[in-house]
C-alpha cells in the first residue's frame, strides 16, 4: 500500500487558481487532520476574500472562450479526466480515507461513482439541444437555444469529497461554465488532487479554481455579492443553505441546493425481511451513516419489527470498526470530534426518553473519532434523533400498524430528500411511493443514487437536480430568438 505521507506530498496544497497551485497572498494556512488518529495530515493554503475575487477574475477572463469551445472538445476533456481518475483510483481512495475517515472499500466505491459523473456529462456535452419552429400564428419563426449560465460557485461537503465535486463540475464544464469550488475544510485534499487531474486532462487554466479555507464566509460572501457570479450550487445542511439562498437573492443568482435529509425506511409486513435488512445495511451504514440519503428513521410494521430488528442488530454488531485503511474494516471514524459528540448526544437523549439499545450506544475509547455501530429500538416519536439528521452509524427503529400510519410517519418531517420502502406488493409500492413527500424513492433497494437519474429533494431538502439529463440544465439558460416570417 502506498505510504500516506508520500501520497500527500504529491498533492498540491496551495490555492488552485489559473491552473496552478499558489499560496495565499499573506501565506496563511490551516491544518487537515486524520479522523482515525486526530493527528495532522497536512497544511493547506487558506483562501480569503482577496483570493476569492482573484479566482473570479480568472473565471470571468476565460468564460467566453470556454463557452465558445466546441462541445466535442469539452467532452474530450471530461472523458480524459474520467480516464485519469480511474487510472489513479487507488491513490484517490487512500487520500479520501486519510482525510475523511471512511473505510477504504467505501472510498474506492466513491471514486468509481464520482468518476462516472465525468463520463456521463462528457456524453451530455454534445447533446445540448434547442428547437426551431414556426409560430402558431404564422407571423414568424421561433428559435430556442441553450447558453451557459456563466461563472459558478460550488460549495461541496466533507462526506463525499470527490463525488459531490464531480457531480457539480461535470455538468458545469459540459455546459460551458467556469467554476470556483470551495471544498469543505475537513477534506480539501481530494478536491485539490482532482484539480491537478483536470489540468492533466487538458482543462485550460482558469476554468476551474479550488479555494480551500477554514473560513467559508470569507470566500462565499464576496463571491455571492459580486454581480459577475451567475450561479451557486451547494451541498450541505439546510440552515447554511437558507443563508446562501438569502445571500444569492441580491443578484438573483441561479441556485442548486442539495440540503439536509431525514430519510424514512419503511418496511411493510409483506416485505422480504432478509432483503429489507440488506437494504437497511446499505441505506444506513453506507459511508458510516454520514450521508444525506442515509436511512434516518427505520419505520417497521409491528408484526415483523422484532424479526427485522434482531436480524439487523446481528449484522450491525458484527461490523468491524477501525482506521479506514486497515484490512477488513467496514466502519471508519466519524469525521471529527464535533460530529461524534453530536451523534452521542442524539443517542443519549433517545435512551433517556425510553429507547432501548440493542447494540452499541457509545463512543469508542482511544485515539480518533470512533463511535460504535448502534441499533436503537422502541424510539419515541418525539425523540430528537427522529427529527434531526444523525449522520452517524446509528439505526433508530420505530413501529407502525397501518399503511396510512406509515405514510404519515414518513412524511412527518420538514425534509424530503430520499425515502425507502420494502414491500412485495406492486400496487402498494406504487401507491406509497407516490404518497411520500420525497424527491427520490427507493423501492426494495437501499441505494438510490445513479449518475443517469436526477438527484434532488423537495421541501427543506433543496432546489434543483443533479445527475441525469436534468443535471446539465441547471447550468444552462434558455434564450429565445424571434424571426419574422
Amino acid at each position: 500500500m502506498t505510504d500516506i505521507s508520500t501520497l500527500i506530498s504529491g498533492v498540491p496544497t496551495g490555492l488552485w487558481i489559473d491552473g496552478e497551485s499558489t499560496a495565499r497572498i499573506d501565506g496563511a494556512t490551516f491544518p487537515v487532520f486524520d479522523p482515525a488518529t486526530g493527528e495532522r495530515l497536512a497544511t493547506v493554503a487558506a483562501a480569503d476574500s482577496q483570493d476569492a475575487l482573484r479566482a473570479l477574475d480568472s473565471a470571468c477572463r476565460v468564460q467566453a472562450e470556454w463557452a465558445a469551445t466546441a462541445p466535442r472538445q469539452r467532452s474530450i476533456i471530461l472523458r480524459t479526466a474520467w480516464e485519469l481518475v480511474i487510472e489513479r483510483a487507488e491513490e484517490l481512495a487512500l487520500l479520501m480515507t486519510a482525510e475523511m475517515g471512511k473505510a477504504l472499500p467505501e472510498s474506492r466505491s466513491e471514486v468509481a461513482y464520482g468518476a462516472e459523473f465525468l463520463r456521463w456529462f462528457s456524453e451530455e456535452a454534445v447533446r445540448i439541444q434547442g428547437r426551431f419552429t414556426r409560430s402558431p400564428g404564422g407571423a414568424g419563426r421561433i428559435m430556442v437555444t441553450k447558453v451557459p449560465v456563466g461563472p459558478c460557485l460550488a460549495i461541496t461537503p466533507w462526506n463525499f469529497p470527490l463525488a459531490m465535486g464531480t457531480r457539480k463540475i461535470g455538468p458545469a464544464l459540459a455546459a460551458g461554465c467556469t467554476m470556483i469550488v470551495k471544498p469543505a475544510a475537513e477534506t480539501p485534499l481530494t478536491m485539490l488532487a482532482f484539480a491537478q487531474i483536470l489540468s492533466d486532462a487538458g482543462l485550460p487554466p482558469g476554468v476551474v479554481s479550488v479555494l480551500p479555507t477554514s473560513d467559508a464566509a470569507s470566500v462565499s460572501a464576496p463571491l455571492l455579492a459580486d454581480p459577475r457570479l451567475r450561479k451557486v450550487t451547494f451541498t450541505g445542511s439546510t440552515p447554511i443553505g437558507r443563508v446562501l439562498i438569502e445571500q444569492s437573492a441580491k443578484n438573483v443568482l441561479r441556485t442548486s441546493m442539495e440540503l439536509g435529509g431525514n430519510a424514512p425506511f419503511v418496511v411493510f409486513d409483506d416485505a422480504d425481511i432478509d432483503a429489507a435488512v440488506d437494504g437497511a445495511m446499505a441505506a444506513k451504514m453506507r459511508n458510516g451513516g454520514e450521508a444525506c440519503t442515509a436511512a434516518n428513521r427505520l419505520i417497521v410494521a409491528n408484526s415483523v419489527r422484532e424479526e427485522f430488528t434482531a436480524k439487523l442488530t446481528e449484522r450491525i454488531a458484527a461490523l468491524k470498526v477501525g482506521p479506514g485503511h486497515e484490512p477488513g474494516v467496514e466502519v471508519g471514524p466519524l469525521v471529527s470530534a464535533k460530529q461524534r459528540a453530536s451523534v452521542a448526544t442524539l443517542v443519549d437523549e433517545a435512551v433517556a426518553a425510553g429507547a432501548r439499545v440493542r447494540t452499541g450506544g457509545r463512543a469508542i475509547d482511544g485515539p480518533g473519532f470512533f463511535y460504535q455501530p448502534t441499533v436503537l429500538d422502541q424510539v419515541p416519536a418525539t425523540a430528537r434523533i427522529i427529527r434531526d439528521e444523525i449522520f452517524g452509524p446509528v439505526a433508530a427503529i420505530t413501529g407502525f400498524d397501518t399503511e396510512q400510519e406509515a405514510i404519515a410517519a414518513a412524511n412527518d418531517t420538514e425534509y424530503g430528500l430520499a425515502a425507502y420502502i420494502f414491500t412485495q406488493n406492486l400496487d402498494r409500492a406504487l401507491r406509497v411511493a407516490e404518497s411520500l413527500e420525497s424527491g427520490m424513492v427507493g423501492v426494495n433497494r437501499g441505494v438510490v443514487s445513479d449518475v443517469a437519474a436526477p438527484f434532488g429533494g423537495v421541501k427543506q431538502s433543496g432546489l434543483g437536480s443533479e445527475g441525469g439529463t436534468e443535471g446539465i440544465e441547471e447550468y444552462l439558460d434558455t434564450k429565445y430568438i424571434g424571426f419574422t416570417a
